[in-house]
């Protein structure tokens, strides 16, 4: 491979992209579907918990739509120590589901949940710049292995979702069902396939509606619902009381809170890290604040905590789309779902083994980014392998077997039957272990573990390199920040020859091939 220098127009930070209108809402829309299953799912397990009817639970859904966009807009445009301005979509957090639940099966209802949350997020808010500060001890060894379980722990729900969503159904599991979700696969697939880079991109939204047809064509969709119900409707403030304070709930709830924020910040460090953005300190408080600030006011909406959602950190990296604004695009159709709920009852139209489909290769994505991630890690020094290893097989342990923190203190459980969660403490601790406490560590040489050739490139590789020049992300970049294309060994030759055309043409010396090579 040969490089020849080009200069191109790059954007300050390559979140701050401004696609066409048209581009930006069909990508906007492909991260609303993306996460559309995921947003709406916790309002219908907790209202159904709290005895509330169909209404009563379009009300909860609603409102978790609406503030979502909101949160969105402001997590994605961002206002001073507010939003991180990356494209990282918001939405109520799955994470407080279980306490949720619990504290409506208590006897508060929904009161004590919007009380709970409410507070508990306040707390999260003051606390947000602590966490920000814990920012140098996520180094790409930390990053990686909650990047990889970041994509690890969505597979299970890839896997339910592609199984049929809602296991006491009767076609749960059916062939029909995973074969739909494998047909939606093989499509997302094929459309990466095609060369037209705009169809590429939209792979996972196109995918989803030729799924959405085919699964209507064989009966296994029903639109006949989405008449039923307003057309427009703003959700109405404090629709079932002024939250109620419990002591229990909010600190289950604080506890619930500590979980998002450590998973806030690793959606974030991943979004940062496939964008190839700097996330600083300041950062990731002004994201984290957002955070909290949403959910502070959502009990007042009737809905519950927010957070990112990991799932559309897996459509940027796939699409590789990583303007911003086409995710406040998305926060803006969340909002207008939010108040028409006709809308909503059409995406919800989407079978849900469609999703498993699309969900497969966007959760496939997130772990491969981490692998990508954990690729830059020296495994030859130092006791890397170990952090790696020991914080992987810790993140899976929740994964693999759910019931494996039953016995403990709720608290503890709480905490650790994230995978993320669990993989983020251990790569934390033992990186402070290893990597920032080095006494005790082995003077000469890495783990035990550590069997890794030695890298060589051969001399004439690297004879086109200048000083200055380096590799990030795949791409050969020179000391000025310009890309470096690669060419083959045709296309160099076929560029030497076009160059020596022009310079006869010109009238000026013509190079020799030699002088293009050190160049």
């Amino acid at each position: 491979m040969k490089a020849v220098s080009s200069h191109t127009a790059i954007p300050k930070r390559p979140e701050d992209e401004v696609l066409p209108l048209g581009r930006t809402i069909a990508y906007g829309f492909q991260h609303v579907l993306t996460m559309y299953g995921g947003i709406i799912a916790p309002p219908l397990i907790i209202g159904r918990a709290a005895g509330l009817d169909d209404v009563q639970v379009g009300v909860l859904v609603a409102s978790c739509l609406f503030i979502g966009g909101l949160a969105t807009i402001l997590q994605t445009v961002g206002i001073p120590f507010f939003g991180c301005q990356l494209p990282l979509v918001q939405g109520t957090s799955f994470a407080s589901v279980a306490t949720l639940v619990a504290i409506v099966n208590g006897g508060g209802g929904l009161p004590a949940v919007f009380g709970a949350v409410l507070a508990a997020s306040a707390i999260g808010f003051l606390i947000a710049p602590f966490f920000a500060r814990i920012v140098r001890f996520f180094p790409p060894v930390v990053t990686g292995v909650v990047i990889t379980m970041i994509g690890l722990s969505l597979t299970p729900v890839a896997a339910n979702w592609a199984m049929g969503g809602n296991a006491s159904s009767e076609d749960y599991g059916s062939l029909p069902n995973i074969g739909l979700a494998a047909v939606t696969f093989a499509i997302v697939l094929l459309l990466s396939k095609v060369g037209v880079a705009a169809i590429s991109r939209l792979s996972i939204l196109l995918a989803m509606v030729i799924g959405t047809l085919i699964a209507a064509a064989v009966g296994m969709t029903d639109f006949s619902r989405v008449g039923n119900g307003p057309i427009f409707a703003i959700p109405a403030p404090l629709a079932f009381g002024w939250p109620v304070f419990e002591i229990g709930g909010i600190i289950s709830m604080t506890i619930v809170v500590l979980v998002i924020l450590t998973e806030t910040t690793a959606d974030i460090l991943a979004v940062g890290e496939i964008a190839k953005t700097r996330v600083d300190s300041k950062r990731i408080a002004n994201g984290l604040r957002a955070d909290m600030a949403s959910s502070i006011v959502a009990p007042f909406f009737n809905t519950f905590t927010q957070s990112a959602f990991a799932q559309n950190v897996g459509l940027v990296a796939i699409t590789g789309v990583k303007s911003r604004f086409v995710v406040t695009a998305g926060g803006g159709i969340l909002v207008v779902l939010g108040v028409l709920p006709v809308l909503g009852r059409v995406v919800a139209a989407i079978p849900t083994p469609v999703l498993g489909g699309a969900g497969i290769v966007l959760f496939g994505t997130v772990a491969a980014s981490g692998v990508r991630t954990l690729s830059k890690v020296n495994y030859d020094k130092g006791l890397n392998m170990i952090i790696v290893s020991a914080s992987l097989a810790f993140g899976m342990i929740p994964i693999v077997k759910p019931d494996f923190y039953d016995a403990f203190p709720t608290w503890f459980a709480t905490i650790f039957h994230s995978g993320i969660s669990s993989a983020a403490v251990m790569a934390v601790l033992l990186n402070l272990l290893f990597n920032e406490m080095k006494f005790g560590n082995p003077k000469k040489g890495g783990s035990v573990l550590v069997a890794t050739p030695p890298r060589m490139v051969r001399r004439e590789e690297v004879r086109g390199l200048l000083d200055g020049d380096y590799f990030q992300a795949g791409k050969l970049i020179d000391a000025d920040g310009d890309e470096i294309i690669l060419v083959t060994d045709e296309e160099f030759r076929a560029e030497v020859v076009r160059h020596q055309h022009e310079c006869k043409n010109a009238g000026i010396p013509v190079p020799e091939v030699s002088e293009f090579e050190r160049k």
